[in-house]
């Protein structure tokens, strides 16, 4: 009887067998389905310690903590020593967040860099459509060959002060901003490196000058640049381009020059100035954490985009947009005629004696005959 038993158990093990290999031989019948591979909820509650001891070289747990952006143990004495990645940040436009240095390469290789350029390129394409259209604007009265002392020697040399180092500050910036789409494809990576290594020194140091110069700009000229009630006769027919008669009186300086004055000199010259001074670190007992150098590098970048393309009309005007305004800033002196046509009310001033002919030391140039009344 156990012999029957042993008999019928063996055959029952063979047949086992042979329909477990006859099932994996077989190609048409599907193999079982895989399990998903996705961690449990135990697992993502593992500290490192304990995911290294079930799973050796794993080390999920520890970089979790890393791109929290929490403060973790550092022994250098920095305040963010203890933070490898910044935590999660979203900047204006931004569909979601992520790490804060990501979210702010994002922003500025995408909205401010384009967006910028292409204020910049509008802003030179208008002063070209004026140029073309329109023209220079000629000097309707013939010169009188008398000559009136606009700029002294002084106020010239802070007006190139303030104009050649922001020249410099705008070259240099325009090349690390825009220069990797423009001229990278030209130069090529290495001859593009060294340049805007040279353009970053370059924009370092000539900063803190363009900041004194601007400061002692508006020392020098601010008397003259406050607001009265001539500007807005001026604004109203904007410097005599609306209405039948194409003349617009002003002193000194215009309404449009006024507004050059405070809102590009002073309010953008101070804002990119102060934001420069942030990122080049001149900024006495602040901690330059690296979301206050990413805020600062936005609101550097955009102010400097708006005082550039400002910068541009300003430039026009001094130059081709108006007949004898630059010869006025390079030699200090205008005709008798540039002055009434440009700015009837200053030279009725020095008509009446209110303000001198001739207002520096300088020996007195050659003035010809006097102007007939």
């Amino acid at each position: 009887m156990k012999r029957l038993f042993a008999v019928i158990a063996l055959g029952i093990s063979l047949a086992a067998v042979s329909g477990a290999q006859a099932q994996a031989q077989d190609p048409g019948k599907p193999a079982a389905a895989a399990a998903p591979n996705v961690e449990s909820i135990d697992i993502l509650k593992q500290n490192q310690a304990e995911r290294t001891r079930d799973q050796p070289g794993n080390n999920a747990p520890t970089w979790r903590i890393v791109k929290e952006g929490t403060q973790n143990y550092s022994s250098l004495p920095y305040k963010e020593a203890g933070i490898l990645i910044q935590p999660k940040a979203q900047f204006p436009g931004q569909e979601h967040a992520t790490t804060a240095g990501e979210a702010w390469r994002r922003y500025r290789n995408g909205p401010l860099i384009t967006f910028g350029g292409w204020l910049l390129i509008a802003a030179l394409a208008a002063l070209l459509a004026i140029y073309v259209v329109k023209g220079p604007a000629r000097n309707s009265i013939p010169p009188t060959g008398r000559l009136i002392e606009r700029f002294t020697p002084t106020e010239r040399f802070v007006h190139w002060s303030v104009a050649i180092s922001f020249s410099l500050l705008g070259l240099s910036g325009l090349v690390m901003a825009f220069g990797r789409h423009v001229l990278m494809p030209l130069f090529g990576h290495t001859l593009f490196g060294w340049l805007a290594y040279l353009c970053k020194n370059i924009h370092n140091f000539v900063g803190p000058v363009f900041l004194v110069s601007t400061v002692v700009f508006f020392a020098v000229y601010v008397r003259d640049n406050l607001p009265g009630k001539s500007d807005l006769h001026w604004l109203s027919r904007l410097g005599g381009v609306l209405g039948k008669d194409k003349h617009a009186s002003s002193g000194r300086f215009n309404a449009g020059e006024k507004i050059w004055f405070w809102g590009g000199l002073t309010v953008l010259g101070l804002v990119v100035s102060a934001s420069g001074f942030v990122l080049d670190k001149l900024v006495p007992g602040m901690p330059y954490l690296r979301g206050d150098m990413q805020v600062a590098h936005v609101i550097h970048l955009i102010g400097a985009v708006l005082f550039i393309a400002g910068a541009f009309g300003h430039i026009y005007m001094g130059t081709l947009g108006s007949e004898g305004a630059y010869k006025g800033m390079r030699e200090g002196y205008v005709d008798d005629a540039w002055a009434m046509e440009h700015h009837d009310l200053w030279y009725e001033q020095i008509q009446r004696g209110d303000i001198p002919r001739i207002r520096s030391r300088e020996e007195r140039p050659e003035t010809g005959a006097p102007a007939k009344a």
